[in-house]
């Protein structure tokens, strides 16, 4: 079993918990549900679930009925998964703007906790 755990800002903030909780209930509980099976699975989970974008990070890939809403997280350490940052996809592609936000959260991240990677 994998542990999951939410990126933390220096100020105290945890971004992929505050866009969880801005999220509708019935996308709130699907996100929820499958970061249960991302917790269950980790490295082996693969699409439809999770898929690689490069440089460690992974995309947690959520949908109900038309919604779609991505999480990028990425492995560390031991058992350990980091959720960094999360947003509600509108555009076929994936969001630059949100990737250039996940990398530099996990770069943080391993300056604050080291480069042990996963």
């Amino acid at each position: 079993m994998y542990q999951v755990k939410y990126y933390k800002k220096e100020n105290g903030s945890e971004p992929v918990k505050d866009f969880l909780d801005q999220l509708p209930l019935k996308m709130q509980s699907k996100a929820m549900a499958t970061i249960e099976i991302l917790e269950e699975f980790g490295v082996q989970l693969r699409e439809p679930y999770s898929k690689p974008i490069g440089s460690g990070l992974f995309e947690l890939r959520i949908k109900f009925a038309s919604d779609i809403s991505r999480i990028f997280f990425f492995f560390y350490s031991g058992n350990n998964i980091i959720l960094t940052n999360g947003f509600i996809k509108k555009a076929g592609k994936l969001s630059n703007r949100e990737k250039k936000k996940a990398m530099s959260y996990k770069q943080d991240y391993e300056r604050r906790y080291g480069h042990d990677k996963f």
